[in-house]
Order: C-alpha cells, then sequence, then structure tokens
C-alpha cells in the first residue's frame, strides 16, 4: 500500500509533530533497506506452534513456515525433536525453534525470546501412548482361533497401552496445556488455537481406557482431560479455536469434503475420520478466518465426494461454518 507522510509545511512549528514525522522516515528507510525476507517477517504476524515436532504439530509448522502471512516459531521439547524438525521441514532454521518442556515449563518464569511478540498460539501437544508388545504377541496367537470361529482376526480392542512416566494424559494434556494458555496470556497472544479431539462428551470412550488396566487403574482418560483443558481456555478471556478431530490419518490434504458440526453429533457416522495435513489447514484457517472477540469449539471429518465436486478449502468450510454462531456445549 501507499505510506503517506505528514505535509512538512504544517509541522515547522510542532516539534513533537516534526519529531514523529522523523521517526517514520528513519523507520520507513531501515525497512526499505533490509532483504525481501526480513522486510515480509518484518510484517509477518508471529505463530508458536508447540508440540511442533508431533505427527500432525509438524504439518501445521511446516504450512505456517511456507506462508508469508506468518513468522512460524516451533515449541520442542528436546534438542533430537529439534533436529529431526529440522530435516524434515525444509528451510527450517535453528533460529525458528525453541525447547520448551511443557510439563515442566513455569509460565510466570522467563521464557526464550523468540516467543516474545507472538500473536497467535496453536498447541499441538498430546499425551502418546506407547503399545505393549506382550498384548501385540497375545493378539496375533489368537488369531487362527478367531478365523476359526469365524471372527475378525484381530482383536484391536485387546491391544494394550502405557504412557511414558511423567507423559500421561494428566501431565500433558491438562497441566501442559494450562501452563501454555498461561504462557499465552503472559506473552498477550491474541488467538489460541487447540488441536484435541473429539469423543471428549462421552467419559466411556474406549480412548479414555487406553494407559489404564482391566482394573480401571492407571493414567487414562485422555478426552477427559483434554476436555478440562478446554474449559480452562473458555474461561481465560482469550480468544480461542478448538478444534475435535475425528481419526486422524495420513493422507493428503484437500482430497475429501471437510465437515464440521459441535457435541460429538459426528461420531454417528460410519465414516469418522480427517487427514492430519486437513487439520493443519485448519487451524491456518482458524488464524485467517476468526475475527477478533469470535471463539469457537468444533468438531470436523472428512468425506469421500462424488468425482468432479468442488472440494472447499478449509478456509472456505470454516467461513461457512462461523457464521452460524455454533460452537460445543462444555455442559455436556
Amino acid at each position: 500500500g501507499t505510506i503517506r507522510f505528514l505535509d512538512r509545511s504544517s509541522l515547522q512549528h510542532n516539534p513533537i509533530m516534526n519529531c514523529f514525522n522523523s521517526l517514520l522516515l528513519a523507520a520507513f528507510a531501515i525497512v526499505t533497506l533490509l532483504p525481501a525476507s526480513a522486510q515480509v517477517a518484518a510484517l509477518a504476524s508471529k505463530v508458536i506452534v508447540t508440540g511442533a515436532s508431533g505427527r500432525t504439530g509438524r504439518l501445521v509448522f511446516s504450512q505456517l513456515s511456507t506462508n508469508p502471512k506468518f513468522e512460524a516459531v516451533g515449541c520442542v521439547r528436546s534438542e533430537s525433536s529439534a533436529k529431526r524438525l529440522m530435516k524434515e521441514v525444509p528451510n527450517c532454521r535453528l533460529e525458528q525453534l525453541a525447547i520448551v518442556d511443557v510439563t515442566n515449563m513455569d509460565p510466570a518464569s522467563e521464557q526464550p525470546k523468540l516467543l516474545e511478540g507472538a500473536d497467535a498460539m496453536i498447541i499441538c501437544t498430546s499425551a502418546v501412548p506407547k503399545i505393549s508388545k506382550s498384548s501385540v504377541i497375545r493378539q496375533m496367537l489368537k488369531i487362527p482361533l478367531n478365523v476359526i470361529r469365524k471372527r475378525p482376526a484381530i482383536n484391536f480392542r485387546g491391544f494394550r497401552f502405557r504412557y511414558q512416566p511423567g507423559q500421561h494424559p494428566e501431565k500433558v494434556d491438562y497441566e501442559g496445556q494450562k501452563k501454555q494458555i498461561d504462557l499465552a496470556k503472559k506473552l498477550g497472544v491474541k488467538r489460541v488455537v487447540v488441536v484435541s479431539s473429539m469423543g471428549g462428551t462421552d467419559e466411556n470412550n474406549f480412548l479414555n481406557s487406553i494407559g489404564k488396566a482391566k482394573d480401571g487403574s492407571g493414567d487414562g482418560d485422555i478426552l477427559v482431560w483434554k476436555r478440562k483443558a478446554e474449559k480452562y481456555l473458555a474461561q481465560s478471556g482469550l480468544d480461542y479455536t478448538i478444534i475435535h478431530p475425528g481419526g486422524l490419518i495420513d493422507t493428503p490434504a484437500s482430497q475429501q469434503q471437510l465437515v464440521l458440526d459441535v457435541d460429538d453429533k459426528l461420531l454417528k457416522n460410519e465414516k469418522r475420520s480427517i487427514s492430519r495435513a486437513d487439520v493443519a489447514n485448519l487451524c491456518v484457517a482458524a488464524l485467517e478466518s476468526s475475527k477478533a472477540g469470535q471463539s469457537v469449539s468444533l468438531d470436523c471429518i472428512a468425506t469421500d465426494v462424488e468425482e468432479g465436486t468442488e472440494i472447499k478449502s478449509a478456509i472456505a468450510a470454516l467461513e461457512e461454518f462461523l457464521p452460524k454462531e455454533i460452537t460445543c456445549d462444555y455442559s455436556l
């Protein structure tokens, strides 16, 4: 756009305005002397992506890194995660990454300078269970008998999972996410986007059993803790977009039609999965489409379309949904 400077003749007897105009001229001169990439960075919106080395977080970070509207900053848990992310995301620089363990972070203490001046935060952190090898062996041994009995060869519900020490849902998805929200407030972030999960209205959802023993003991309830963190965000005073994807699959984006709804109604669908890449698109769309003061919590899946049917972009799907002014009901 055109920068209009004040008329010097009108400022001859106004030293304050004269000083302001000089500063404006100097700032413009500095920006125009910067390399093109630096000029873009100076104008871009800084976005923090936590969990940036995760399977979904990496896609979000990658998309932001290639979008001139944004300056992406990735938060990872360890140096090894940072090195892996730099290998997987083209042109990712060390200066874009901060090592932050959200489970041990103190939002009140001094944080990396890299995080200062952020306009938005996208939270992609999540507790990740590890499968029990013994349960895999047991299920493999049952295959012949299952086939004879004309049952499914593998009972996937028979697999057992566990979380690593200190990385269970209460620690990561509740306490860790609360700390990230508190940090967002401290940094003056304008919008927080959260990648969560569908199923939060049902405490008996299978995902809540992961990490638990048969008697119900153990560290599980991942959807319960995610929902508690969402409520904390909803009461924080920050603008937010909470995204509850269905089953995440590793397929290209924009191959299916995005379907948005609330309160787990989409769980009634026979097919209720969505590409991680589509979820990443929705995260970026939330930054571009949402207005100040507008907050929403929504569910999303993707469905097949007939050949020749136009597939809406994530921005188009979100801009069609937001005017409906419906959001998830946390009293359920």
